[in-house]
């Protein structure tokens, strides 16, 4: 396989087979995906877009739930890099006859699929289809649990833009219950030194959150150190960085909130809100976004918004990830 060159490193790989979440990822492979980003960032910048980089590989996108930016962003990594890109719906594949998760995913792996991206509403489902195959499984996205690429690229947005993520603060505010970015950035942030501020409506925080310091779940601990605040500007006061989130309608059980109006009035992230975080800090969302409900459209336009920056850097960032997955078998 022909190597990317990076600015820091002629070649590298991680040491695992699927990227599932950030749970378990250490911070020198987070470097690693960030050392691979910028020189996939240097290819998207090319007048022809195209390298035969992964030419002989077949990523394949398992798609359950609806996406525009993840997938379309994979696609064109995957296209890119030279490899053959295969789209699945699973409205008009076999799953409507009851095929089976598991059967699906052994089908496409016999038809030597090198790399499965996956969203699922179920959380959980793509490690249950690493469990039974071979080739890499990305998740793209499980239910309410984990969203590990598009921490990835937020956290690639944050360092390209500030230049570091250590000792940053990071508010992100919003629907935190049913949010799998939330998550996973809580992860990926912790691990790369920033300090997190969770905020929003109490039914929209998990149950008993903060959990104790001593709490751990299956070995290890059940998250990362994080501050939770119910009051926004509290939240915002001194950040570094905002992240919107929007409500999970599609998640969401009836009657936690009171109405979409009220809940902009209390959380909706606003130029006036914005003066009190730190001159010059970022505004980020991972889409789509409902203006006017979490983020005013000012705010969302404005100049301390990353969020096309965010959407570009999903492609770099995909590009990495598959190149580095792929690497591992050469």
């Amino acid at each position: 396989m022909r190597a990317v060159q990076t600015r820091e490193q002629p070649q590298a790989v991680l040491p695992r087979r699927h990227i599932l979440d950030l749970n378990d990822f250490t911070r020198e492979e987070i470097e690693t995906v960030f050392r691979t980003t910028d020189g996939m960032k240097e290819i998207l910048t090319r007048q022809i877009k195209k390298v035969p980089t992964l030419r002989g590989k077949t990523v394949l996108t398992l798609f359950y739930e609806a996406s525009t930016r993840t997938r379309v962003s994979f696609e064109q990594a995957g296209k890119i890099l030279g490899a053959d890109v295969i789209n699945l719906t699973t409205s008009t594949s076999s799953v409507v006859k009851g095929e089976s998760l598991v059967d699906t995913g052994r089908t496409l792996q016999a038809v030597r699929a090198d790399v499965i991206v996956i969203r699922h509403a179920s959380a959980g489902a793509p490690y249950l289809l690493a469990q039974h195959l071979q080739c890499s499984v990305v998740n793209a996205g499980d239910g309410a649990h984990a969203h590990p690429t598009q921490a990835l690229l937020d956290l690639y947005t944050i360092r390209e833009k500030l230049g570091r993520i250590e000792g940053l603060k990071v508010a992100i505010v919003g629907d935190i219950l049913y949010s799998r970015v939330a998550r996973s950035n809580l992860w990926g942030l912790s691990t790369m030194g920033a300090r997190v501020v969770l905020c929003g409506p109490p039914p929209l925080l998990p149950a008993g959150f903060p959990p104790p310091a001593d709490a751990v779940v299956a070995g290890g601990p059940a998250l990362p150190p994080v501050t939770v605040e119910t009051d926004v500007d509290r939240a915002l006061d001194g950040a570094d960085v905002v992240m919107a989130l929007r409500i999970q309608h599609e998640r969401m059980k009836g009657g936690l909130l009171p109405s979409m109006t009220e809940y902009a009035r209390r959380y909706q992230v606003t130029e006036e809100r914005m003066a009190r975080a730190k001159p010059g800090a970022l505004v980020l969302h991972p889409g789509p976004m409902n203006e006017g409900v979490e983020i005013s459209p000012d705010v969302a336009h404005g100049t301390q918004s990353v969020i096309q920056e965010q959407v570009t850097n999903g492609v770099a960032v995909r590009m990495a990830l598959l190149y580095l997955l792929c690497a591992r078998e050469a």
